[in-house]
């Protein structure tokens, strides 16, 4: 689990809920009417934006801002670089049976023992990466839209309440109710938006490039094995991957290892 991604949203709702709280009674911050317009509301905006089925899909996606952790690139590297040494004692087919853990490692590296071209197999793995990453955009474009409705209807809410308000100015008691869903729903669409939605899907974004960094590493390695690289020219190869501060500390690493 993503820890940063838990802790920032309990965080923020944490910190709403304590000054509502301290504030007085939390009550006067609950109203049906104002949750109506802006929750169902937003839903149904974002609805007619996209697909039924990709809707329900951004919410899987979704989980991956706080349940899936991008593999350690330097692993990456490391794994690759015994896979080449094997390569190179035993030939391609000496990699056939190995336990790799990542599947899209573990799919190249068939495709190479298979037999196909280098060619080929860069097309296959090419295409899994941009499937991928659309994947990943269209969620990201669906709780950004949601980032973008939620305050739009929050604001539609507030002018319902100032209509609903001024249309009954000469009772009283039908004045604070009709203001409540004005100040409420613009309340509700700015938590929606800043505590919730945009906050995942910067996430989802991030995660979605540190997706596109290794699936490249990958791919960068399979085809250094099937052009039967020097393994020590393929790990400066791969540790451009890395950020500069980065690549003297995976070669610590390896160091330790061997």
């Amino acid at each position: 689990m993503d820890l940063a991604t838990l802790v920032g949203l309990l965080g923020a709702f944490g910190i709403i809920i304590a000054a509502i709280i301290t504030g007085g009674s939390g009550i006067i911050f609950v109203n049906l009417p104002s949750l109506l317009i802006v929750v169902g509301g937003t839903i149904f905006a974002v609805l007619m934006k996209f697909p039924l089925g990709h809707f329900f899909t951004a919410f899987k996606v979704a989980m991956k801002a706080f349940f899936n952790k991008a593999e350690n690139p330097r692993k990456l590297i490391q794994e690759g670089i015994e896979l080449a040494n094997i390569a190179r004692k035993e030939g391609v087919l000496g990699l056939e049976g190995r336990d790799i853990e990542n599947e899209f490692l573990k799919r190249g590296i068939q495709l190479c023992v298979d037999g196909h071209e280098p060619e080929f197999v860069r097309s296959m793995l090419g295409k899994d990466i941009n499937m991928t990453i659309d994947r990943h955009e269209r969620g990201q474009a669906i709780f950004k839209s949601i980032g973008d409705v939620a305050p739009a209807m929050g604001m539609i809410g507030t002018l319902i309440g100032l209509v609903q308000m001024l249309s009954a100015m000469d009772d009283p008691k039908k004045i604070g109710p009709a203001m409540a869903v004005a100040l409420l729903t613009t309340l509700y669409g700015a938590i929606i938006a800043n505590a919730f939605a945009l906050p995942i899907a910067d996430k989802l974004s991030h995660r979605s490039q540190e997706e596109r960094l290794n699936k490249a590493l990958i791919l960068e390695t399979i085809g250094s094995i099937q052009e039967g690289l020097n393994p020590r020219v393929m790990e400066e190869l791969l540790k451009t991957y890395l950020p500069a501060g980065k690549r003297d500390e995976s070669d610590g690493e390896q160091a330790d290892a061997a």
